[in-house]
């Protein structure tokens, strides 16, 4: 019931409309009972051998009120799929809202397919619930209990005969929404899984084409297709022998209205016209009485979604922002970690006691194996995540006393995997900034050594990437994202692997990008090639989420640590590729 007023609530934001809708049902309603009871005169009124012109009357009156009967239920019809349409888009523009307000912890551990079926499928559901339930319901409720109303005020005996299979069809409409709201909540939860596996399949098609794994991917999907038909299927199976039961019911009161009317018309204590009110009236419940299952439904259906959304409206994100935060102004760059620690789950340390104080404009490496926590360090500046402990300062101020919005700009990333959006170059170079003009879009695209390509294009800037940017190669959208950096004009600069991934060539491309980008800048390189730790000022070696050794190049090959094995192994071959590369790029 809980979760059923809090989506009811909703729809407090649209009160007149929802009032608007209420007085049409209810006018609509009492001019449909009216109309049986001018049909009940009628009928007397001609076996008794009535005037035409009283016949004559009726009739227009009974036309005259089902034609404002038509227009108020036009009105109902219209005003409830307003107000409901409107509660579907607040509800969902709430639960995007609150996911772009969740943190990279959360995400973690979400699967898209699931989040997209809560937005699509559960709020389609609360949509239904807002429409049919919550506003046919109340006017199902008033014809319901009107018409007993009615019917005992002509005869009390025939209504009690009318009205003994209600108690039978509550209790057999309560059991098949007890049964559904079971379905429909494995359903749901089902399509998400569904979503899941329909996306992954369209995101990695060429993965899945490369590896010959059409027919693995088709079974998949069609497994899980099946789940969803199967559950499907018996929730129409307890909703047509619902449904085929109520009819039958309905049937079998009306041959007995027939039979026990008739002979209380004989015995003189019903009009004949009575009588056709009674089979009228009952035929006018029919329809109610029989969606009362399907009414019950949609708030079944409506508390399973509505469980699933608020799931998600009501996650607390691992990362707050302070009530008295305040704005950041643009950062000189000093940054510090202080004995900082940190976990995912609470359970596994990733870092454990990581001290650093890089200055304004130094170029920070970080390296490690895969696993050992570099990535992390440099997402805990911008509050991807907050540490467990310990603390981290821009410019001698916490990171989680400023707003989440005022560090981020003061704070530019180059992922290693880079997403674009399916959008024109020009309006994903310009995706963080805004509205800016194009010049400052081709002045970023030139530092990032990508202009000429882009003047390449028969479109210019102008030239669509496709999805995630996949018309483009790997070093194209590198530099694009170094292009989208630099237009924000960030004083700390956090570059993710941005070259491991390209070949020699491309590099330099991307090396000559990164010469004019880090100028003046306080940046964070995780890195693999040898390239780019000669950059830095400072090298630091990540293990096990620790600062094994820190220094410059060449004070770390003196060391004969951890770092002269790696280049040794790693890096040294790579060293001759280089130079063979820089002086190919100076005799060109």
């Amino acid at each position: 019931m809980r979760i059923l007023l809090r989506l009811a609530a909703y729809t407090l934001k649209y009160k007149k409309q929802l009032v608007l809708t209420y007085v049409c049902l209810l006018v609509a309603t009492l001019f449909s009972l009216a109309v049986p009871r001018l049909m009940g005169f009628a009928i007397d009124a001609a076996l008794s051998r009535g005037s035409r012109t009283y016949l004559f009357v009726l009739a227009g009156a009974i036309l005259g009120l089902s034609l404002f009967r038509g227009l108020f239920y036009y009105g109902q019809s219209y005003l409830s799929e307003f107000v409901a349409q409107r509660v579907a888009y607040d509800l969902r523009n709430a639960f995007y809202d609150h996911l772009q307000r969740l943190s990279f912890a959360f995400h973690d551990k979400q699967q898209t397919g699931q989040l997209m079926s809560r937005a699509t499928v559960d709020v389609e559901s609360v949509r239904r619930y807002i429409q049919m339930g919550l506003i046919r319901g109340l006017t199902i409720l008033v014809l319901v209990v009107t018409v007993t109303i009615l019917l005992f005020s002509m005869n009390w005996r025939l209504a009690l005969v009318s009205m003994l299979f209600l108690p039978l069809v509550a209790w057999k409409s309560t059991v098949a929404a007890y049964a559904l709201r079971r379905i429909w909540l494995r359903i749901q939860e089902l399509t998400g899984v569904l979503t899941t596996v329909l996306q992954e399949n369209l995101s990695g098609i060429r993965v899945v084409k490369a590896f010959g794994r059409e027919e693995h991917q088709k079974a998949r999907f069609a497994k899980e297709a099946q789940e969803v038909a199967d559950e499907t299927l018996e929730a129409n199976r307890i909703q047509a022998s619902n449904s085929s039961l109520m009819n039958l019911l309905f049937t079998l009161i009306t041959a007995l209205i027939l039979w026990y009317g008739g002979k209380e018309v004989i015995q003189g204590r019903l009009t004949p016209g009575e009588l056709a009110q009674f089979i009228l009236y009952i035929g006018m419940v029919a329809w109610p009485v029989r969606s009362i299952g399907m009414i019950l439904n949609t708030f079944s259906r409506a508390v399973s979604s509505g469980e699933r959304l608020y799931q998600i409206l009501d996650a607390q994100s691992p990362v707050t922002e302070k009530r008295e935060a305040t704005e950041l102004p643009r950062a000189q760059g000093h940054v510090r970690f202080e004995d900082v620690h940190f976990s995912y789950d609470s359970v596994a340390p990733v870092l454990g006691g990581v001290d650093l104080d890089v200055k304004p404009g130094q170029v920070v490496a970080l390296m490690g194996n895969a696993g050992s926590g570099k990535s992390t360090i440099a997402s805990l500046i911008p509050r991807f995540y907050d540490a467990s402990q310990g603390r981290i300062t821009v410019d001698n101020v916490d990171v989680r006393d400023v707003t989440l919005a005022s560090l981020r700009r003061n704070v530019g990333i180059v992922f290693q995997d880079v997403f674009l959006f399916n959008a024109t170059i020009k309006d994903n170079i310009a995706y963080g900034a805004g509205n800016v003009s194009t010049d400052r879009i081709v002045q970023a695209a030139q530092v990032a050594q990508l202009h000429d390509f882009i003047q390449g294009l028969p479109q210019g800037y102008d030239t669509w990437v496709g999805e995630r940017g996949i018309t483009l190669s790997g070093g194209q959208r590198q530099r694009l994202a170094i292009a989208r950096t630099i237009l924000l004009d960030p004083p700390i600069l956090i570059l993710d692997d941005s070259t491991s991934s390209v070949d020699t060539e491309t590099e330099q491309l991307i090396r000559k990008a990164l010469a004019q980008v880090i100028q003046g800048r306080t940046t964070f390189i995780i890195a693999h090639r040898l390239s780019s730790l000669l950059q830095a000022d400072l090298i630091l070696v990540i293990e096990d989420g620790r600062i094994l050794e820190r220094g410059t190049h060449q004070e770390l090959l003196d060391q004969k640590g951890k770092y002269r094995q790696i280049y040794d192994l790693q890096l040294k071959p790579s060293e001759e590729d280089l130079t063979q590369a820089s002086a190919r790029g100076r005799r060109g």
